[in-house]
């Protein structure tokens, strides 16, 4: 029998700082999902682009050494791939920076989306209506996971949008 490979999963640039940059204790599973295989984590040329000027953010005060550090970290744990949409009708999202996300997320065959923005949150529904791909919060996808759940399948993404 072939071992079914680990979902995979996108993470938006916020969800990247927390993990990357603030090492925010929240999301360590998810962290360790990434580390242990269990979790294929995934981005483009664009979304690293972008990664790597946020890192040079002054208001994040890091020197050039830190910010190769975060940017070695990240391209340790997210591999790279094309994701080009291929011209599926994704929905606009109201932030045009964010749109690249939804783009990977559906042109890389992610299954979840995570991210911490209320404008790709809002999507969410659209978004399972299409079949395409899962948007929701680390902490959403932490909870169904520490729940034994199936998070692309059984968790209400925007649970507070409603």
């Amino acid at each position: 029998m072939i071992p079914k490979p680990p979902p995979r999963i996108v993470l938006d640039t916020n969800v990247c700082l927390d993990l990357f940059l603030f090492r925010d204790p929240r999301w360590h599973m998810l962290l360790a999902s990434m580390q242990a295989g269990s979790v294929e984590t995934v981005t483009r040329t664009d979304c690293r682009t972008e990664w790597t000027l946020v890192l040079a953010y002054t208001k994040f005060g890091l020197d050039d050494t830190a910010q190769r550090a975060a940017l070695a970290e990240f391209d340790r744990w997210i591999r790279l791939v094309d994701g080009d949409a291929g011209g599926l009708a994704l929905p606009l999202c109201k932030d045009p920076d964010d749109q690249k996300f939804l783009e990977l997320a559906a042109g890389s065959g992610a299954a979840i989306l995570l991210s911490k923005d209320k404008a790709l949150l809002k999507l969410a529904r659209r978004l399972r209506k299409l079949g395409l791909f899962e948007i929701m919060s680390p902490a959403q996808w932490i909870a169904a996971q520490a729940a034994g759940a199936d998070p692309a399948q059984e968790v209400d993404p925007v649970p507070a949008l409603k």
